[in-house]
């Protein structure tokens, strides 16, 4: 509609069904996600792309990516731990290898070009081994001392469950983003973490026990994960709404940045 808001489109990574606990073998191969991240996305502005695990396919996932103003990393199952150099532990839960290298190309590919990221509990896993960042495979059985984070639904548990508190590290965007407060109160689903942080990346945010929960890459570009999942929330809570916003702002800057590029290549080509 002439004269409305440029809405930015934004990937959103899949997960294979079977990688999922539960899901019977004869089901047939299937790419899905949780519909809350298209719907979190779609509040905001943004107009939410499905992007298909072609970890086979590089040409095709970068068309797909060429044509997003922004990238959102959802959560999901656990990161296969030889990606970033481990054996895998007993405790380790179920692994989704096509996942794991699309989302680490597609991060890579926004870094390079300034692309705004969103990563969410998985996704800023994900944010961290891309940078040359380990995790702990398994809070409970590595880092007992940690109080519990692992409040998950099928252990009878509400995905806005309110589990713990993260202390804001001031000079990062994210504590820009929290209109002053120091401390916030998440939900946490949550049995792996960050164990070594990325090269670059700064921590914005830290559990009461001392665990990372949110990294940012800084610079000009909106590079940035937390670890709980502010997804499940509505827009009328306010850190859910900065955060959203911040980054689909980013994506219309982005998209804006890449039209002023391309109207100047035109008229040079013109002239």
């Amino acid at each position: 509609m002439s004269g409305a808001p440029y809405r930015p489109t934004i990937g959103l990574t899949t997960q294979t069904l079977h990688s999922i606990d539960g899901i019977p073998p004869a089901l047939p191969q299937s790419w899905v996600m949780n519909q809350r991240y298209f719907l979190a996305t779609t509040m905001v502005g943004g107009v939410p792309w499905m992007v298909p695990l072609f970890d086979d396919d590089l040409p095709t996932l970068r068309l797909i990516y060429e044509r997003l103003d922004g990238v959102l990393i959802p959560g999901g199952v656990d990161m296969d731990p030889r990606v970033y150099g481990e054996t895998i532990r007993p405790e380790c839960g179920n692994l989704d290898p096509a996942r794991d290298r699309v989302e680490m190309q597609l991060v890579r590919w926004a870094i390079e070009d300034g692309k705004p990221v969103l990563g969410l509990c998985r996704g800023m896993q994900i944010l961290n081994v891309v940078q040359g960042g380990t995790l702990y495979q398994d809070l409970a059985t590595q880092r007992p001392e940690l109080q519990k984070h692992d409040f998950f639904p099928n252990a009878g548990y509400s995905r806005t469950h309110l589990a713990h508190t993260v202390a804001l590290q001031p000079d990062t965007r994210l504590f820009d983003l929290s209109d002053g407060a120091e401390r916030l109160t998440v939900n946490s689903m949550h049995h792996q973490g960050v164990k070594a942080v990325g090269q670059g990346l700064t921590v914005s945010a830290i559990s009461e026990d001392g665990l990372v929960e949110a990294l940012e890459l800084p610079g000009e570009a909106f590079i940035m994960g937390v670890q709980w999942h502010p997804e499940v929330f509505e827009m009328t809570d306010p850190h859910t709404r900065h955060l959203f916003g911040a980054f689909i702002s980013a994506a219309v800057q982005f998209a804006e940045r890449g039209r002023s590029a391309n109207t100047l290549v035109a008229s040079s080509l013109e002239s």
